[in-house]
Formats: structure tokens, C-alpha cells, sequence
């Protein structure tokens, strides 16, 4: 019965990421992806039935949003010049690496900060609604000032801005993934309500958690004893394996593909440690199967630590949609009065 109870976890999850289809445009409001990385955000978009545009520096990252996604991905580096087409919806992930936990942690002093561009195109493009994605750290208290003055810089172009921490595995993705997300609309934009379902690292991957993958990649010994040594002076009761029985942690750039001391990894039957593969953390990360990213097994897994899981972002599109139904209903009654 445990067998079956498993696998039926596994279908369960399996058929939320069948619902992200693969897009085939023209279809619905367009939406504006600023930072797009390799299209997460625009996937869940897409698939909610809206059309997408993305804005990437990186071609890497681009030509997996282009060769994916029914939208166009523009390889430019954003700044307070550059020029929007008219959209109902601005979306985006501004660069995340001045409020990283593991980072220099430079804040508003940071040059990679995206947010004077994110709220230069919600200036100019006025949409419905906009969202942007950023981590948690730009909540903590040190960091707090300026999330304030970006809410109150957008309030300022006349939306009403709410901001929430997300736990990505409150959606049904398989992941303690924690964001924050800031969206500014005309008012009564809700947030997706939670699924009622978390799924584990077992759910996601299936029988292959448990196996060996022909060509898997293994710890070396000397980043197991790098990753003992870092436990015991942690004190660490638990390791940071991924445990089958609970969701992941959260799958960053660093430890997908760096050999650190969370290094994301599973433990096998004979205890030997291996790394994910680039499916394995897709699949955690809530893409479909049928995804492809372009480039090296390394330049795939940063496009999948820096990315917003589309699985939410589905969710998250269909608030979306809804919202701009009942704002159009109720722009066509007041038409009507009149």
C-alpha cells in the first residue's frame, strides 16, 4: 500500500506540471517579463493564457525563453532608457544578488540593482497590474528601508502595492522556497490561495530518487569530508541531504552547481552522495519535463536556481487573469451608467 500511495503522489504532482502546456501565442493580454532569465516567470504566464515579451542580458538564458516559450526573449541590458510596447501586465525578478543572504549583501549601493529599471517600466508602461520577485532577504530588517522606499516609489504612480512572503511549497511545489513578492494594482488584486497539498522531494522525482542514473555524478571524498566538517562545527542534528520524505530546500545557483557546504545532493541505498541532474532540479523547481535549457549542465542549473518555479507562476497567472476580468466587467458597468 506504500508503494501505491507513492506512486499516486508522484502521478498527483506529475499532472500539476502537465498543465503547463506548451504555450502557442496570440492568445490574451500581453505581458512584459523584465530580467526574464530563461522565461519561469513567463511559462506560468503563457500557460494561463496570456502572450509574453522577455527582456534578458544573458543569450544563454535568452535563447532557453525563446527556443521554449512562444514569446520573444530581446538580448538588452535594462536601464531608465529603455522603450515598452503598450501591456496590460509587467512582470519580473529584478537581480536578486543585492539582498542575497549569501552574497556581499550591498543593497541599494549594489550596481546590479534592478529596481530603478523595474519601476522606471511600470512608470511608463502604466499597466493593470504588475509583479516583481525578489528573495527574502530584501524583507529583514536591514534591508527594510529600501523595500519601503520601492513600494512607496510605486504607490507614488497611483497603485495600491502589497507585498508577501511565499513559501513555494504552499503551492504545490516540492520546495521550501521563500520570496517575496511585490504587487502594485488599481485594488482588489488577491493572492492565490494556498493548494492544501505539499509534495516531497519522493513526489516529485519518483523511484529515481532512490537509484543511481546511469553517468551520475558523485561527491568526491574530499567534498564529503568538506560537507562532515561543515556539519559538526554546525552542529548540524539533521544533514542537509535532501530527505525523500519532505520538500527540498531551496535550490540556489550555489548549491545546484557549486561545491559548497549545502550543496544539494541525494544519498543512495549503498550511502554514496550524489548531485541532481539537470532534470531532477527542474522537476523541483516546478518546469515540465518537455523543457529544455540551453547550454552546459551548469549554465542549466544557474537558469534553474535564479528562476521564479513556473508551477507557482501559473498559479499565480490565473489571480492574474481573474483580476483583469472583473476589473474589464467592471469597467464595462460603469461604461454602461453612463
Amino acid at each position: 500500500m506504500k508503494g501505491l500511495a507513492l506512486r499516486s503522489s508522484n502521478q498527483d504532482y506529475l499532472s500539476l506540471l502537465a498543465k503547463l502546456v506548451k504555450p502557442e501565442g496570440n492568445r490574451g493580454p500581453l505581458v512584459i517579463d523584465l530580467f526574464a532569465g530563461c522565461g519561469g516567470l513567463s511559462l506560468g504566464f503563457e500557460a494561463a493564457g496570456f502572450d509574453t515579451i522577455g527582456y534578458e542580458m544573458d543569450e544563454t538564458y535568452a535563447e532557453t525563453y525563446n527556443q521554449n516559450l512562444s514569446g520573444e526573449c530581446k538580448v538588452t541590458f535594462l536601464d531608465l532608457e529603455t522603450k515598452y510596447p503598450k501591456a496590460d501586465i509587467v512582470i519580473g525578478g529584478p537581480p536578486c544578488q543585492p539582498w542575497s543572504e549569501t552574497g556581499k549583501n550591498l543593497g541599494e549601493y549594489d550596481k546590479r540593482d534592478g529596481f530603478p529599471a523595474f519601476i522606471k517600466c511600470v512608470d511608463r508602461v502604466r499597466p493593470r497590474i504588475f509583479i516583481a520577485e525578489n528573495v527574502k532577504g530584501l524583507s529583514f530588517d536591514k534591508n527594510r528601508h529600501y523595500l519601503d522606499h520601492v513600494i512607496s516609489e510605486l504607490e507614488a504612480l497611483d497603485y495600491v502595492v502589497n507585498q508577501r512572503i511565499v513559501r513555494m511549497s504552499d503551492y504545490g511545489v516540492p520546495q521550501n522556497r521563500e520570496r517575496v513578492f511585490i504587487v502594485g494594482h488599481r485594488g482588489g488584486f488577491s493572492f492565490p490561495e494556498k493548494s492544501g497539498k505539499v509534495f516531497t522531494v519522493m513526489d516529485a522525482l519518483g523511484m529515481a530518487a532512490k537509484y543511481a542514473p546511469k553517468g551520475a555524478t558523485y561527491l568526491t571524498d574530499s567534498e564529503d569530508r568538506y560537507i562532515q566538517s561543515y556539519e559538526e562545527k554546525c552542529q548540524l542534528k539533521t544533514p542537509r541531504d535532501l530527505h525523500l520524505d519532505r520538500p527540498a530546500r531551496t535550490l540556489t545557483c550555489r548549491n545546484l552547481s557549486g561545491s559548497t557546504s549545502d550543496m544539494i545532493r541525494l544519498v543512495m541505498p549503498d550511502g554514496r552522495r550524489r548531485k541532481l541532474r539537470v532534470s531532477e532540479a527542474a522537476r523541483l523547481q516546478g518546469f515540465p519535463d518537455w523543457f529544455r535549457f540551453s547550454g552546459s549542465d551548469a549554465k542549466a542549473l544557474n537558469q534553474i536556481g535564479q528562476s521564479v518555479p513556473p508551477l507557482f507562476s501559473y498559479i499565480l497567472a490565473k489571480s492574474v487573469r481573474n483580476y483583469i476580468q472583473e476589473s474589464e466587467h467592471q469597467e464595462l458597468e460603469v461604461k454602461a451608467l453612463h
